[in-house]
């Protein structure tokens, strides 16, 4: 057996065109890890502000990142029972807690990993990890959303807003979203029940009048900037925020105040319960991949320029990485 494995490796923070395509040493699992041979990876907006060096205290170099992992168990420590090698597995590793999965292979703690649901393929699997793992933890363990709610989620056409339809949908809830005209079809294909081109009409005018006057229950921010700031006006009495994005400048949140509004930020939280919850709606059809392009990880360059300038070519969902096929 080999003893090496090709991974993409960042050696330094920068532009897209920083990754370099190496061979590296094949990790041992330790006695409660997995050792698993990653099919497909995804791309998500936290790599392309690790790759720029917003987290440069947290990232010793060189490194490798990525945050969804779909693939076959090849190896187990000393003390694993509950997995065996073949075994298919989804997870998202741990974030700033070793290499990632722009990898052939990663080790993985048994606890965050979960076993894949059967009617996805790996590519489809490795699209929903991290965003599936984070809007589950934002409406279900944070905002404790409920059927009947209202939910306005922000950029329902991107890679965290599509999942986070669906899954509002599938706990009973009425969903608003924001979106360019041209993806309103799309939105509602996933289940939104209204779409708000926020360039063309001020999102919160819009929630209020959708809502007669009241606003939404919950408001989960995918964008920051005037989805936050902004966010309480359209927010009804004891509403929740839940952002997942960081927070660069003070936020006046004095209106939030005035509504008795309830805020999460979300650094999401690896376990396996989460990917379980939500393999259970997948395998009912409740919740389903959206992929916008698939590249090989050779071209993870080119990947994350398309990440990066998405918008412009009109992608929806998310960018998936074909690392074994």
């Amino acid at each position: 057996m080999s003893k090496t494995m090709t991974a993409a490796v960042l050696p330094r923070f920068g532009g897209p065109e920083v990754f370099e395509i190496r061979q590296v040493p094949i990790p041992p699992p330790g006695p409660r890890q997995l050792r698993v041979r990653i099919r497909a990876t995804a791309l998500n907006p936290l790599d392309g502000q690790i790759r720029r060096g917003d987290y440069a205290d947290l990232l010793p170099l060189p490194a490798i990142i990525g945050h969804d992992v779909s693939g076959v168990v090849e190896a187990v420590g000393a003390e694993i029972v509950e997995f065996t090698p073949g075994d298919e597995v989804w997870y998202t590793p741990r974030i700033f807690g070793g290499p990632g999965s722009y990898a052939e292979l990663q080790v993985a703690d048994a606890e965050i990993v979960a076993r894949k649901p059967a009617r996805l393929s790996h590519r489809e699997a490795a699209s929903l990890t991290l965003v599936g793992g984070t809007v589950w933890e934002a409406f279900v363990t944070r905002a404790q959303l409920q059927a009947g709610e209202t939910v306005l989620v922000h950029a329902g056409a991107g890679g965290v807003g599509s999942v986070a339809i669906q899954l509002a949908k599938a706990l009973g809830a009425r969903v608003l979203t924001t979106a360019r005209a041209r993806h309103h079809a799309f939105v509602a294909e996933l289940g939104a029940d209204a779409a708000i081109d926020h360039t063309q009409q001020d999102y919160v005018e819009a929630v209020l009048g959708l809502t007669d006057g009241r606003g939404v229950d919950v408001l989960l921010d995918t964008i920051g900037g005037d989805a936050l700031s902004r966010g309480p006006f359209a927010l009804a009495p004891f509403g929740r925020v839940v952002s997942i994005v960081d927070i660069a400048q003070p936020q006046n949140l004095l209106e939030a105040w005035g509504r008795n509004a309830t805020y999460h930020f979300l650094f999401t939280r690896q376990n396996r319960a989460k990917l379980d919850g939500l393999a259970a709606l997948v395998e009912r059809g409740l919740v389903k991949p959206v992929i916008g392009a698939t590249l090989p990880l050779e071209q993870i360059a080119q990947a994350h320029e398309l990440m990066e300038n998405g918008s412009a070519y009109g992608l929806r969902g998310k960018i998936v990485i074909d690392v074994t096929p």
